[in-house]
């Protein structure tokens, strides 16, 4: 069979050029050359034609549960928490936070990380995020570096967030900000391109997997990549998390001192599944011991049912876009001859057809959209590790306007464990009839991070009332 031909498509697209104004031709160039259309090409031949004998997808008819450290062995182990603790002082550890996602699915206008989600304050996800960060800076007396991948649609709001709050008390020079990769959307049929306007073409984010390559790629500002900058300041493993859950550990020094002591490429924390549809990856393992993970769409009804004799659930490893790289591990992976495949997915896209002139608003999916996912790294691994965690404490993500995660279960969650830190110290706080707090509860991170400073800093005649944030001064 004929395999599509890129260069038919670039020559369309210079031919369209000379029908746009002065102001147009060279943004629409420039979003042209911004795209590897050869595997575009590729692409199209092989979740669009059907021409390619290559599959992206793994093999589960051979697959098995992962093995992983379940969640009271890795609470208990103190030796691992001592070794990342040190990995933390001596500079090797870096934090990512992938945030080039819209708030559209919340009914807000501009980057979700930017959405309001403090129960008293309305502070921002990247708040909580950033607070985490710089306590951890000041407990181990070392920068910690920052890296955060926006999409060309709001990195500008996402820089004018952290400029207009003063880098939330981190210093500028720690935090670096880059832009992920862009694919096409293209027609669900011919494999066409589409457009989005006379001059735009119908472009998305290439998925949370585009992470791995963005991270590789120079900057055309200093001619480095965002992993030689972390390098530059000793960073040796990165801790990758999705901006969407304000719960997590950021820098765990449990979980870095498995990784290391494992010496794992890559690592994953998961959760145990709550019930066998639960729309979350399922970490597996094949024949060779290698991890991979199988979408929850995947997995056969009869996997996903299955139960050990506890009860629980066999394939219950739930992936939390929680992990653990190791930086040399990125860089082999980027610029080695495997890439991470790409997964389609079929889409309602609005169009213009370049050929009348007409937008097209479908209804019923018109297009499909390709992206990558980063836990396909995870086979790609020699030496990788799972290990689980307590959902109750570091997953409850943002997703939804309404209903299940959504901002009234997270900010619940947030003031939940909140009110845990305060009890903790003695602090009495009143709770309804289902054992919730009564009232809301914000702690800034740099104010609960450490339990003997939180001690000292709530004195002894804190009572709680009424909504109550407890807050340092912001730097």
């Amino acid at each position: 069979m004929q395999k599509t031909n890129p260069q038919l498509w670039l020559d369309f697209f210079q031919k369209h050029a000379q029908e746009l104004t002065n102001e147009q031709v060279q943004p629409f160039m420039d979003q042209v050359a911004s795209v590897h259309w050869p595997l575009v090409a590729e692409l199209v031949d092989e979740h669009v034609l059907g021409h390619s004998t290559h599959h992206s997808g793994h093999d589960i008819s051979s697959i098995s549960p992962a093995d992983f450290i379940g969640l009271k062995a890795s609470q208990a182990d103190h030796t691992a928490a001592l070794a990342g603790e040190k990995l933390i002082q001596d500079g090797h550890v870096g934090v990512v936070i992938v945030a080039g996602g819209q708030g559209s699915r919340l009914g807000f206008n501009g980057p979700k990380g930017v959405f309001p989600i403090g129960a008293v304050t309305g502070s921002s996800l990247f708040y909580f995020h950033t607070r985490k960060i710089l306590a951890i800076s000041r407990k181990y007396s070392r920068p910690v570096p920052l890296l955060i991948m926006t999409s060309p649609e709001n990195d500008a709001a996402t820089r004018a967030h952290f400029e207009a709050n003063n880098h939330f008390g981190l210093n500028p020079e720690h935090v670096r900000f880059f832009t992920q990769g862009q694919m096409p959307a293209v027609d669900r049929v011919t494999g066409w391109p589409l457009f989005s306007s006379k001059s735009t073409l119908a472009l998305s984010p290439d998925g949370h997997g585009g992470a791995l390559y963005a991270l590789s790629r120079h900057e055309n500002f200093d001619s480095q990549s965002a992993l030689d900058w972390a390098e530059r300041f000793g960073v040796k493993t990165l801790f990758y998390f999705q901006v969407d859950n304000p719960l997590v550990k950021i820098a765990d020094p449990a979980f870095l001192g498995l990784h290391a002591q494992a010496h794992a490429e890559v690592s994953f924390k998961v959760v145990s599944k709550q019930a066998p549809d639960e729309r979350v990856g399922v970490v597996c393992q094949s024949p060779d011991g290698r991890k991979l993970v199988i979408e929850y769409s995947d997995l056969p009804a009869n996997l996903a049912e299955a139960r050990e004799p506890s009860g629980e659930l066999s394939y219950r490893a739930g992936s939390i876009a929680v992990h653990l790289f190791q930086t040399d591990f990125l860089k082999r992976l980027a610029t080695g001859s495997t890439r991470l495949p790409f997964h389609k997915a079929i889409k309602k896209v609005s169009c213009r057809d370049p050929q009348t002139g007409q937008t097209h608003d479908p209804e019923t999916p018109n297009a499909i959209k390709f992206e990558a996912f980063i836990f396909d790294t995870l086979p790609l691994a020699e030496r990788s590790l799972i290990v689980e965690t307590d959902r109750r404490e570091e997953f409850e993500p943002l997703k939804n306007a309404t209903g299940p995660d959504s901002p009234s279960t997270v900010r619940a969650a947030m003031t939940r464990i909140a009110a845990n830190q305060l009890v903790m110290q003695g602090v009495k706080v009143p709770l309804d009839a289902h054992g919730q707090p009564l009232h809301s509860i914000e702690l800034d991170p740099c104010f609960m991070f450490d339990q003997t400073q939180l001690k000292a800093k709530l004195g002894p005649e804190l009572t709680v009332s009424g909504d109550i944030c407890l807050t340092e001064e912001r730097d």
